[in-house]
């Protein structure tokens, strides 16, 4: 019989792209937001508008003819990039605690047999560049830069509690930076990616662009398509415990806004200004995931490459 797959989240960037992907792997799906995806009509089989942050639409959420869905997929979170986290916190402790908590105990309550949280890599610790590559284990004794994170490493030690007294399998990945088209771009909630990509598009010829930080910071930045792959691959797999998805190439801040330029064919100069950045570096193992046959495919390059023509196009739509 069809699987039937409950993607949370399914109005944001990753999730959209999910429900695509579970459609090709021949699913059922419904999808559930508080909003429905800005740029991209949906996929899912059915769609509902509903605020997780209530227990009761949690329970409409997961209620689903012919028992309980196969597999869950809770992405559902009030987030977006370094601006926002930094400015938002007791928006995003409150709002994604509540979610989190109502939809691990209703899933559980009501027999889900596989559930996938959609941590980050923003549960560990700040890091100098150099230092060798933090293990999923390294996250604790806990010290994450910002609120987000801690939510993030509480809402993963809630969800493997209720996997040790209810029969439900918990897959659990922590996100480095995802970029891709379709994502949020503009209105202080985007990614440096996509915001990047915004500023050069927007930026005349010859112009200057500005950058939060001094260029240094060193991240890593995911494809979304390589993971959705690493999502549904993990959901699948017996592989207990958090996971780190993220690809292997380290870049500099700097170094990504100059290859947005490049990408972008533009002669846009750089001024660095003073902005929330975060953490200086990023560098986790990925052994655990290469466990799951999954490595990053796409290139920053090649990546940047298909986002700035979306974003391009966006800011020509809208003339900003």
């Amino acid at each position: 019989m069809m699987k039937k797959a409950l993607v949370c989240g399914a109005g944001g960037f990753i999730g959209g792209h999910l429900v695509k992907k579970l459609k090709r792997e021949g699913y059922w799906v419904r999808g559930v937001d508080i909003k429905e995806h800005e740029f991209a009509p949906t996929q899912a089989d059915e769609f509902l508008l509903l605020d997780l942050r209530e227990a009761h639409n949690c329970w409409q959420a997961l209620s689903v003819d012919g028992g309980a869905f196969d597999e869950v997929y809770q992405l559902a979170a009030d987030m977006g990039g370094m601006g926002f986290i930094h400015t938002a916190e007791c928006e995003i402790m409150h709002n994604s605690a509540l979610i989190n908590v109502n939809m691990i105990d209703t899933a559980a309550r009501i027999g889900v047999p596989r559930y996938f949280f959609s941590s980050s890599v923003c549960v560990y610790r700040d890091m100098q560049p150099g230092e060798p590559a933090l293990t999923e284990a390294d996250a604790v004794p806990a010290h994450p830069d910002n609120e987000y994170g801690w939510e993030k490493l509480y809402a993963e030690r809630m969800a493997q509690t209720y996997a040790r007294h209810y029969p439900i399998q918990v897959r659990i990945a922590r996100f480095e930076n995802c970029y891709g088209p379709e994502g949020t771009w503009r209105g202080g909630r985007e990614k440096a990616p996509a915001a990047m990509c915004r500023k050069v598009a927007a930026a005349p010829e010859g112009g200057t662009i500005d950058v939060w930080g001094d260029g240094t910071a060193i991240r890593n930045f995911t494809y979304v398509d390589d993971m959705v792959e690493a999502i549904y691959r993990l959901t699948q797999s017996d592989l207990q415990g958090a996971v780190n998805l993220g690809g292997e190439e380290y870049v500099t801040v700097a170094e990504l806004v100059k290859t947005v330029i490049e990408v972008s064919g533009k002669n846009v100069g750089i001024r660095y200004v003073e902005g929330p950045v975060g953490v200086q570096s990023r560098n986790f193992s990925k052994a655990r995931s290469r466990l799951l046959g999954w490595q990053a495919q796409t290139t920053l390059r090649e990546g940047i490459a298909k986002t700035y023509a979306w974003v391009a196009e966006q800011v020509r739509q809208f003339a900003v």
